[in-house]
């Protein structure tokens, strides 16, 4: 049984002021040509279809060319996807039963009643059958009805909803199994940190990691073919494993190798992945010097300009002359001024007040200006 597995696609994404269309279109065809020389019994996607919850009708024009182009290119693939926390899941839940007729399984919604169940969808090899159980982003106010709540009534956490929601579905551990899934999975014992397991800046945060869920959850199953973060990387386990976005997202995603994964399975407890590597049309860089030495690299990549002149510069011919050599410049920033700052007249950052902040990094602001910060600041004082 083979399989490919890719998931965020946030199609419809921008960077910072860039439409990112172009750049998505064109991974998307790089992505259905792999499949078509790979030819694999199932393509999955492991959520974040869309960036939006109610994507642009462009955004869903390019969905759907590349599910098009994904039949036409795999005929024999049964092709597997699931809402991520970015998209709707009631919008993605649409016409799922008929394009199941089409071998095209579209997953929204988590089973959400007592009745309900994790979608499974059962293919066959020469070595038997292979589930693979396709779950959605899950809050656990989502599935409540399912696994209750605690003591006090309140909702559950992530970590736990997972469990029982898993649990409940008596997973076969004589077969194979392999599990679809959209969520913040850390190994047991482990923190963010630790696995360097960061959120991107295109990925939303949830303040303190309280959507964690302890990977050892994971266990009965053979592959986890997982979703949610953005760089590539195994979660405590060579099966268990975030294949990262096609393309950079985000400027902290550069220099990332973006792929797909190839998951091979052979009889029970042979796994084998490998990744295939992805061509975006323009990568996404940093660039850092002085004006003049990065106006030495001009380049058709999206760039972030990060300048250390200590001198002061000509703000108007110096982005004229930037824009010329990066046609696809996303910022400018000078670093230089961030060092100044730590150390104002003598004085650090830390021994100042807000107004004094605001005035030094202006620089320039005249009595006006001071007068209109100092109301700013006063009324958000006054409101907190």
């Amino acid at each position: 049984m083979k399989f490919l597995h890719l998931s965020d696609l946030h199609i419809g994404l921008k960077l910072i002021n860039r439409d990112l269309q172009e750049d998505q279109e064109y991974i998307l065809r790089e992505i259905a040509e792999i499949a078509g020389a790979e030819q694999p019994d199932a393509v999955v996607i492991a959520g974040d279809i869309y960036d939006r919850a109610v994507p642009s009708a462009e955004a869903v024009t390019v969905f759907d060319q590349f599910v098009r182009r994904l039949r036409e290119q795999a005929p024999g693939a049964e092709i597997m996807m699931i809402s991520g926390n970015h998209d709707s899941p009631s919008r993605v839940n649409v016409f799922r039963s008929v394009l199941q007729g089409q071998r095209i399984h579209m997953i929204g919604l988590p089973p959400m009643m007592p009745e309900e169940h994790i979608e499974q969808v059962t293919l066959e090899d020469d070595f038997g059958p292979v589930h693979f159980y396709l779950l959605p982003f899950v809050k656990p106010s989502m599935v409540k009805q399912i696994v209750g709540t605690d003591e006090k009534g309140n909702n559950l956490s992530y970590d736990e909803s997972l469990r029982r929601l898993l649990a409940r579905e008596e997973v076969d551990q004589a077969s194979r199994n392999v599990l679809v899934s959209h969520q913040f999975y850390l190994p047991a014992g482990k923190t963010a940190e630790e696995m360097d397991a960061e959120r991107t800046d295109s990925e939303i945060r949830t303040v303190g990691n309280i959507d964690q869920v302890k990977a050892d959850v994971l266990e009965p199953f053979d592959y986890a073919a997982l979703g949610h973060i953005h760089k590539p990387m195994k979660v405590g386990s060579e099966v268990w494993r975030y294949c990262g976005t096609p393309i950079a997202c985000s400027v902290s995603e550069a220099g990332q190798q973006k792929g797909i994964i190839r998951v091979e399975m052979g009889a029970k407890g042979d796994v084998r992945t490998s990744v295939i590597p992805l061509h975006p049309l323009r990568e996404v860089r940093i660039l850092q010097g002085s004006l003049e030495e990065v106006l030495q690299q001009g380049c058709d990549d999206y760039v972030r300009v990060e300048l250390t002149d200590k001198v002061d510069l000509d703000v108007i011919d110096m982005q004229d002359r930037l824009r010329r050599a990066f046609p696809y410049l996303l910022e400018i920033r000078r670093t230089a001024a961030v060092r100044r700052l730590q150390s104002v007249g003598g004085r650090q950052v830390a021994e100042m007040d807000p107004l004094q902040l605001c005035e030094a990094f202006l620089e320039t602001a005249d009595p006006e200006d001071v007068e209109i910060l100092s109301d700013v600041i006063n009324t958000v004082r006054g409101n907190a």
